[in-house]
């Protein structure tokens, strides 16, 4: 028979997956530090980021290889964790504390970035889990039928977001999940450098044709793709500190492992930069498709993260559509997008990867200026729900943001030609921009625009205590309710 302690996680976790984007009461703040790192642990690591390390080598040889994941690692989660930080303590959503600075209207534009990004991403996952999945079982049970395991892998991952963030931490990566990815990787990385002759692979030169960072911009790529979601997790955190050293420690451990073994993967074993090279690899060389398909379960509650977020982020603009719809339809979404995708679609992988670190690296860099620099670290339910909230949108730091997109597109364009085109033609042709000199001394992207635009928004946004109206002038609010009011506000 049932506990009362057991009935009361019951219904916490029914209710946890449709909280919605108010700030999270106490009641259902269920996260320990630990359940965090296990949760981000098991979100850093996956095919796709196998798939990007492999990408670093051999351009680069592997003391640069991993030195580039580890600096890149480092500068990416700091971010991370600090978002992380500010979603346990305001306990909103991470589109929702956009508002403050942007605007409550001027956050629907990331909301609607960070949708499509996500979809992508679930489209993407769902296109590679099911790709290796039939790849494996053509291999092992001669039956081959890639939308039979595309549907397989939609159904399962979408359930897992209609569960919730609590459900999938507690009853599924803690019992099982969890411990299924680690063996693997430890299995994994045991068969690599069995392969391989590490002295030989350390004394290899690179071939050129990766500046050091640019190969960080990549390896910021992957954290940096999750500083949408953060937050979405993390206000379900029962404590600050937990959710900062959990988040980061255990992503940036993770980043560090796995890009390193998708280099080695590359070196030692031959692979190509792509899914499924990476995957018949890793069957070759640890011994068989079964633990290519227990690698599956890490890749699954990606997809789950980003259905999720994806459903969150779409409530920040229509708060009042029912969140189990929106679970739905993104899933089903992300599983035609998966049944139409061709093989020229995901050779753009890598380009996708900068073109959202151009997006989200100055947006963040602008948040972190306003909410850690302007604000002090604290909004509060007035300034994200409340009298506080600028209905409109917040010209100038939509100006900000755009300026530090500019730049880091400056330092390294996406290379799409039309938009590498018509980007010369603006910064070099009409307003006679220099080619920037962190181009020419290989200096890469994410960090120059992420401390130009914190700079720049530390500079023009408003000191705490002031907002903005709607056109951009600046007017004094006195009350800024605190995040422990706020909550007891929603619990009553």
């Amino acid at each position: 028979m049932a506990t009362v302690t057991e009935r009361l996680e019951g219904v916490l976790e029914r209710e946890a997956p449709q909280w919605g984007i108010r700030p999270v009461p106490s009641g259902l703040r269920r996260f320990s530090g630990l359940d965090l790192a296990v949760l981000w642990g098991d979100l850093s690591i996956g095919l796709l980021v196998l798939v990007s390390g492999a990408l670093l080598v051999p351009g680069l040889g592997l003391p640069t290889a991993l030195l580039a994941i580890v600096v890149g690692s480092v500068l990416g989660c700091v971010p991370l964790a600090l978002v992380g930080l500010a979603g346990a303590r305001e306990g909103v959503p991470g589109m929702v504390l956009f508002r403050p600075v942007l605007g409550v209207r001027g956050s629907y534009v990331p909301s609607f970035a960070n949708l499509i990004q996500l979809v992508g991403w679930t489209s993407f996952e769902f296109w590679a889990m099911a790709r290796v999945a039939n790849a494996v079982g053509s291999d092992l049970l001669g039956f081959e039928a890639p939308i039979v395991w595309l549907t397989i892998t939609a159904i399962v991952c979408t359930a897992l977001a209609l569960a919730g963030p609590i459900f999938a931490v507690r009853r599924w990566l803690e019992r099982f999940g969890v411990w299924i990815v680690a063996a693997v990787a430890v299995w994994l990385t045991i068969r690599i450098v069995a392969v391989g002759d590490l002295s030989e692979l350390w004394m290899r030169p690179g071939r050129g044709g990766w500046p050091f960072w640019l190969a960080v911009d990549l390896v910021i790529a992957m954290p940096v793709s999750w500083l949408p979601l953060v937050a979405d997790f993390n206000r379900f955190a029962r404590n600050e500190r937990g959710a900062v050293v959990g988040t980061f420690a255990s992503y940036a451990l993770g980043n560090v492992w796995f890009y390193a073994l998708g280099a080695l993967l590359a070196l030692a074993a031959g692979s190509g930069p792509d899914v499924l090279d990476i995957g018949s690899t890793v069957a070759a060389t640890a011994g068989g498709g079964v633990v290519l398909l227990a690698l599956l379960v890490g890749e699954s509650d990606q997809a789950m993260a980003n259905i999720y977020s994806g459903a969150v982020s779409v409530l920040n603009v229509r708060p009042g559509w029912p969140q189990r719809a929106l679970v739905i339809a993104i899933g089903a979404i992300g599983f035609a997008l998966a049944a139409v995708v061709s093989e020229d679609a995901v050779a753009t992988f890598e380009t996708f990867l900068f073109l959202i670190g151009s997006l989200f690296v100055p947006l963040f860099a602008l948040f972190l200026a306003h909410w850690g620099i302007r604000r002090r670290g604290r909004y509060g339910h007035e300034a994200l729900f409340g009298d506080a909230a600028v209905p409109g949108f917040r010209v100038r730091a939509l100006a900000v943001w755009a300026f530090g997109f500019l730049a880091y597109q400056w330092c390294a364009p996406t290379t799409l030609s039309w938009w590498s085109d018509a980007l010369e033609r603006v910064l070099h042709g009409w307003l006679h921009l220099p080619v920037p000199l962190i181009v020419d001394s290989a200096a890469g992207a994410s960090l120059p625009a992420f401390v130009a635009t914190f700079v720049v928004a530390s500079l023009v946004l408003p000191r705490e205590g002031e907002s903005y109206r709607a056109g951009g002038g600046a007017t004094t609010s006195s009350s800024t309710e605190g995040s422990g009011d706020a909550l007891r506000n929603v619990s009553s």
